[in-house]
């Protein structure tokens, strides 16, 4: 998976750490303020670390607050396993104090190419079940809900039936360790290369099914289906039984709505009339660099989002 520093020196000034944090969030909100209007999107859309960095600067907790300023209401962190426990608890304090909700972050061992749940093999499945209790401390931290999780490569030498009962056995063992938190797995299709087991969004369906458990549903991520299979509508309404989570990015390039071919305004419309209020998580680039492309990123998905 394809997963995405500078702060103003003048934004550095201040008596002590303390109150020079403070002047650079009110820099950063005048800023904001004297640029765009916090939007009121009808959908929850979640950015990542790094997507407003020219405004916010490199500090993870400025940029949640201009986030919130901004009018988003979420948050997904692919990398939030790999963060200490003190940052993951400050962003967890910090999203509370803005009435934000945490999206995705990745459970960042087992599923790879190294150690795929298509081969069976109990090392692999130990690595991936250990990082999954480990998950459930991290969710606590900043109350989350969902986790996103791969199964990794094919195994080519074994037939393609075993290798998805391999995976599913896996995610069953995988969700007795979620359920009694109330914590999702979500499982993603991606496009990223061939090599990748989990391809489609009704291949997902199935697996979900045969998990059979309220901790394993779909990641429909609308980028990475576009490529692999299209037709994106029919499908949402196909899975839709299954679908926990939906992430975006247009295609092609894999940057805000409106610089490729996806017409998301329609997209959004449907998931909203279909009566979705989870994330929709910004999993994707800028198209254009500095403040200027961070503006055009906001305004891009005001207009995605004028469907009503």
């Amino acid at each position: 998976m394809d997963r995405k520093k500078f702060l103003q020196s003048s934004l550095l000034t201040g008596a002590t750490a303390l109150t020079g944090a403070s002047a650079t969030f009110g820099s950063i909100k005048s800023n904001m303020n004297s640029q765009n209007e916090a939007a009121d999107f009808n959908l929850n859309y979640a950015p990542h670390f790094g997507m407003f960095r020219h405004h916010a600067g490199d500090d993870l907790i400025d940029q949640l607050k201009f986030m919130s300023e901004a009018g988003f209401n979420g948050l997904e962190d692919n990398g939030l396993m790999g963060r200490s426990p003190e940052m993951q608890e400050k962003i967890g304090q910090q999203l509370a104090k803005s009435g934000m909700e945490m999206g995705v972050f990745v459970i960042d061992k087992g599923g790879n190419g190294a150690n795929s749940f298509t081969a069976g093999n109990e090392e692999y499945t130990q690595i991936f079940l250990d990082a999954c209790k480990e998950a459930v401390e991290v969710a606590k931290r900043v109350n989350a809900t969902w986790m996103t999780v791969v199964p990794g490569n094919f195994t080519r030498h074994l037939p393609i039936d075993i290798q998805t009962g391999n995976v599913i056995e896996t995610l069953r063992r995988a969700a007795e360790i979620f359920e009694p938190h109330d914590l999702v797995m979500v499982l993603e299709p991606l496009s990223d290369t061939p090599d990748l087991f989990l391809r489609t969004s009704t291949q997902t369906h199935m697996i979900c099914k045969a998990v059979d458990s309220p901790s394993c549903k779909i990641l429909y991520d609308v980028y990475h289906l576009q490529k692999n299979e299209g037709n994106l509508i029919t499908n949402i309404d196909l899975c839709w039984d299954e679908i926990a989570y939906f992430q975006q990015g247009d295609n092609p390039g894999r940057n805000e709505p409106g610089t490729g071919e996806i017409n998301f305004q329609n997209v959004f419309g449907h998931i909203y009339e279909k009566g979705y209020r989870g994330i929709m998580g910004m999993e994707h680039g800028n198209s254009m660099d500095g403040k200027e492309g961070e503006q055009a990123l906001i305004n891009a998905y005001k207009e995605a989002d004028s469907f009503m």
